[in-house]
């Protein structure tokens, strides 16, 4: 009686396994496996139904990029506005208002992309905001506006987590 031949890894032939990807059967270790909800995958097929998800072209991320600077300009100078002309208050308008600043940026660029998708695309938009908002930034250090920094940072922390998470589709609770 013969024993069955050892199975190897298809990456690594030296290294003998029991694992196989479970969508295409390709003998993989267990630096080869990746873990999903159904079992494990080989990288090649998570890789594969990765590129399904994204769906973003070239002119997406011009059009994200360029609307969601100039959106975060224009908010960020209504959030130095808030604080000039609100006072006291200003304090509860801008932790009132920043969330629903980023939904309202989250769902304009929404509009602007067409709801197509790309981890890129999340990031080029982030990255924009950030970029938008920098002009305002500078100019309050520029005046020593202290309270208007601080409302910037507000506006930024709260409002860039909601964009990104909105337009990737992360659901922070169920």
């Amino acid at each position: 009686m013969t024993l069955p031949a050892p199975i190897v890894c298809a990456n690594h032939p030296s290294v003998e396994t029991s694992l196989r990807c479970n969508r295409c059967e390709k003998p993989i270790c267990a630096k080869c496996a990746v873990r999903t909800p159904t079992g494990y995958r080989c990288k090649e097929c998570v890789r594969g139904q990765q590129k399904t998800f994204e769906t973003a072209r070239w002119v997406d991320y011009v059009l994200g990029f360029c609307a969601a600077g100039i959106l975060s300009l224009i908010t960020s100078l209504l959030v130095t506005l808030a604080s000039n002309v609100a006072g006291f208050f200003a304090w509860f308008v801008i932790i009132a208002a920043a969330p629903t600043a980023g939904v309202i940026l989250a769902e304009a660029l929404r509009f602007v992309t067409r709801k197509r998708r790309s981890k890129h695309l999340f990031r080029a938009v982030v990255a924009a905001i950030l970029l938008g908002a920098l002009p305002v930034i500078i100019f309050e250090l520029l005046i020593l506006d202290i309270f208007g920094l601080v409302f910037q940072v507000i506006y930024l922390v709260v409002a860039v987590p909601i964009v990104y998470h909105r337009l990737s589709g992360i659901q922070m609770m169920k």
